[in-house]
Order: C-alpha cells, then structure tokens, then sequence
C-alpha cells in the first residue's frame, strides 16, 4: 500500500526519517512501490530536489494547475494520487483530519496506522548512533555550561548565589545553557534547571533565585539543527556542601542507575528492569508513596527511547530490549524536605550487553 505522510519535519519525526529534508511548512511524502516521492511548493522545490533523500521532487504549483484543468476536486494531492494510479494510501496515526477527510471525499481510502509508521525506527544504524552521539555532546556541552557557572558562583545572604554582579536564577542559568548550546549547533527547549523543593516534581523547569546548599537537577535535552536528532543527560549538583541526607540520597541515585544499566541486554523486558530499581531503592530505604498529597521516591519511568523524538517508541517500561534500541536510563528520588536527585545518560542496546552513548563525570559538590 502507498504510504503518505503531510506536515513539516519539525513537528513530524516520520517525515524527517523518511526524505531528510528540513521544511517548516508542511509538504507531502508518498511512497508507492519502492519509489519516494517529494511535493513542495516553488519556495522548496530547487532545494529539494538537492537535498531530500528521494527518488523525485513535484511541483505543487504545476499539479495545482493540473487539477484545476482537469477540474479534480482536492487539488495537487488527489492530482499526484490519480496519477499514480492510487486508491488506498496509509497514514501515520496523528495524519490531520480535514484533509483526510477531504482525501476520502474525492475516493481515496486513508486508513491509518496503528502503531509505527516506521517500524525501523526503532532500531538505530551506525549512521544514527553518530548522530545521537553528536547530540548527547550537545547536552553535555550545556551541563558543562552550567558546571562552569555554579562553580564562578558566590554564595551570599541567606544562601542566594550570585554570577556576574547579580542574582543567579533558574531563568538566567538556563539561558546561558541554551545559548552555549545554540552556539555548538543545538535548539534546547525546556531545559530543567530546578532547586531545592521544585526539583522535586520531575518536570518543572525551575524558577527564581538558587541557593547553596541545595539540590540541583539540570536536565538537558537539545536537538541538533542539522540532524534533528536529539541527546538528553542530566546530572545533580549541589553549590557548596551537601549535608549527609542529600549526598546519600544523590549516591543512592547514582548507584541505582548503574543497576538498570547493567541489566539491560537483548531479551530483557524493561519492566523487569524498572522493577529492580524500585526494588533497590525500597531496600536502600527509599519507599515510594504519598506524602501529604504528593508522591514521593520514583515515581517515573526508569528510561524512555530516544532518537528523532525526545519520547520515542519504543517506551522502556513496554520494551523487550533488541540490539540497536536508544534508551536514556534516568532512575530519580524526590523528597521534599531533601530534594529532588535524577541521573540520566543514554544507551544504545548490543548484541550482547549495552554501551553507553554518553560520557560525563560530575561531582555533586561544586
């Protein structure tokens, strides 16, 4: 069956797999029998045809005229169709509706697709490794950022830290991450920087002063602006001296992760793993419950694919782990009156094991 996916690479990991083209407006793909095939406006066009990995690249203005000669309801879309002789075409799940609808009011059949579009996604090449490695880079090269901030830190009044004359914050610390990573090739959005009680909910971004003495999680995940791929580590630090609960509680996170990362191998089922970390964490004398009406412990996934989506499939807990597959291995706690401590690096399945796509030592004292 033909395959057709419209919409913009930024939005659409599917698209960019399929043609490597980067275009913020959609465009369509179709690939019917073994032939890819690009429909892109004038703007597009001569760029296409240089840089998107398929077989040919269409006018939409020329196939717009062409249905408007032959009168053909739905315009350049159902022109390209008919050409081809198509009737049936599949579509990825999050396909929009109006023109589906539309599609199917001049005859074609859209029927999307339950689960992957691509399935051999899910399995990276050699090629794609180096991209993700080049990614995780860029999330190291933000946490090194930071590193180098908290460090030139000074601790004043009631523990608020100063950089460069004034107070440091959330907002400010994470700027100067993205930017760092902007200017090594990278988009960063929604960096985590989160102390104290904030870094306690696993994805709140932090905000206002930072303190000595006090938990911090920087959570990094850009995208490369050439590949598209993404990379996502994150470390925690404490500016100062960590008093005994936070050092036990960052160690105890630490060693959990290197658990989850030893079981992993093809054949083990990521649930199993997630299960071995909570059980870990229970003997260490980390229980996972509600306090006062919020959870406390782990309370989130041990790891989660990883590729041309920041979420990719497949999920860690749902995985039966198969040589080549991308996770990030991010075991957390989070206690309110301690705080928050997450260790995450990334990994790529082997044939016989694991290894590691990222590399970078961070103590917990800066």
């Amino acid at each position: 069956m033909a395959k057709l996916i419209y919409a913009g690479s930024p939005e659409s990991a599917d698209m960019l797999y399929a043609t490597g083209f980067h275009a913020p407006d959609a465009f369509l793909f179709l690939e019917h029998k073994g032939k890819k095939m690009l429909l892109l406006s004038d703007l597009e066009i001569d760029r296409g045809r240089r840089e998107a990995q398929v077989d040919e690249v269409l006018s939409w203005s020329e196939l717009t005229k062409e249905a408007q000669k032959k009168k053909i309801a739905g315009g350049a879309i159902v022109a390209l169709l008919r050409n081809q002789k198509i009737r049936r075409i599949e579509v990825p799940g999050n396909f929009p509706l109006g023109l589906a609808r539309s599609l199917e009011a001049s005859g074609i059949k859209v029927i999307p697709t339950k689960g992957h579009f691509w399935p051999q996604r899910t399995i990276k090449t050699q090629g794609e490794l180096k991209k993700i490695r080049q990614a995780a880079e860029l999330s190291q090269i933000g946490i090194l950022r930071a590193v180098e901030i908290l460090r030139a830190a000074r601790i004043g009044a009631k523990r608020l830290l100063t950089w460069g004359g004034q107070t440091l914050t959330s907002e400010l610390l994470r700027a100067e991450i993205d930017i760092a990573i902007l200017r090594a090739g990278g988009l960063a959005d929604g960096t985590i920087v989160a102390g104290g009680r904030q870094a306690c909910d696993p994805h709140e971004r932090g905000s206002g002063p930072l303190c000595a003495e006090e938990l911090i999680i920087l959570d990094v995940f850009p995208k490369d602006r050439k590949t598209g791929y993404f990379g996502d580590l994150t470390r925690t630090v404490v500016k100062g001296r960590a008093d005994d609960a936070q050092r036990a509680l960052w160690q105890t996170v630490c060693d959990a992760q290197k658990l989850a990362i030893r079981a992993i191998k093809p054949g083990v089922k990521g649930k199993k793993v997630h299960a071995e970390v909570l059980d870990f964490f229970k003997a260490k004398g980390y229980e996972t419950k509600q306090e006062d009406g919020r959870w406390t412990g782990f309370f989130h996934g041990t790891g989660h694919g990883l590729g041309l989506d920041l979420h990719e499939e497949p999920r860690f807990a749902a995985a039966v782990f198969q040589a080549g597959q991308v996770f990030t291995v991010e075991p957390g706690l989070y206690y309110p009156k301690i705080g928050g401590a997450r260790h995450e690096d990334m990994v790529v399945v082997t044939e016989k094991g694991r290894r590691l796509l990222s590399n970078l030592d961070v103590p917990l004292e800066l």
